[in-house]
């Protein structure tokens, strides 16, 4: 299981579970992952998310 925010893999019996109104669950590695969310910071905006790294390496490839 991956984390919803930065795309790291989850120990099975850790992090955290989020499920909204619409019964969507949604998967986070650390409080520090949900608190982003809960700012609505775009994860490919910050530098140690995976979504990042996998943009930058597209950047540089141009």
């Amino acid at each position: 299981m991956k984390c919803s925010y930065c795309g790291t893999e989850i120990k099975k019996g850790t992090g955290l579970l989020l499920v909204t109104l619409s019964g969507r669950g949604i998967n986070y590695c650390s409080s520090k992952c949900r608190r982003n969310t809960e700012m609505k910071r775009k994860s490919r905006n910050v530098k140690w998310t995976e979504e990042y790294r996998n943009e930058k390496k597209a950047r540089i490839k141009k």
